[in-house]
């Protein structure tokens, strides 16, 4: 395992995911139906915001307990994304190609935020370092 310094929350792989999530969940949301359902949109684009949010804030935080609670709240706001989407398929916002891909990206995301926070349970002193080749399967 290739171990790397992270020296500020961008370095996360999750947190990268989570921002893909984020952008993706805009680009969908943007135009159509979906655009229209005001409700749904706006909850899945917080859910979205909130993954990102989460595992920043947790960064900051001060101590691996702290950071691994908000790595819990990310992982939650990413299985709540996903719930969304099911709505959004059964509506016919997204077709099932787009849903298979957001909900592909927030599984992978969910492996990084999972991994990590084994990894920061695990290494309690070793704040600075996360594993950059988590083999998580999808």
């Amino acid at each position: 395992t290739i171990m790397a310094k992270i020296e500020r929350f961008e370095d996360i792989e999750a947190w990268k995911a989570a921002r893909e999530i984020a952008q993706q969940v805009y680009r969908v949301t943007r135009s159509g139906d979906f655009a229209r359902d005001f409700g749904l949109r706006d909850q899945v684009q917080r859910a979205a915001v909130s993954i990102m949010a989460n595992i920043a804030e947790g960064f900051d935080s001060g101590s691996n307990k702290e950071f691994i609670k908000f790595l819990g709240y990310a992982l939650r706001s990413a299985t709540e994304v996903q719930s969304h989407l099911y709505v959004a398929l059964d509506e016919g916002y997204l077709d099932q190609e787009k849903f298979n891909m957001l909900f592909a990206l927030t599984t992978k995301c969910k492996n990084l935020v999972s991994g990590f926070s084994r990894y920061l349970r695990s290494h309690p002193k070793s704040r600075s370092v996360e594993p950059r080749t988590l083999n998580i399967e999808q």
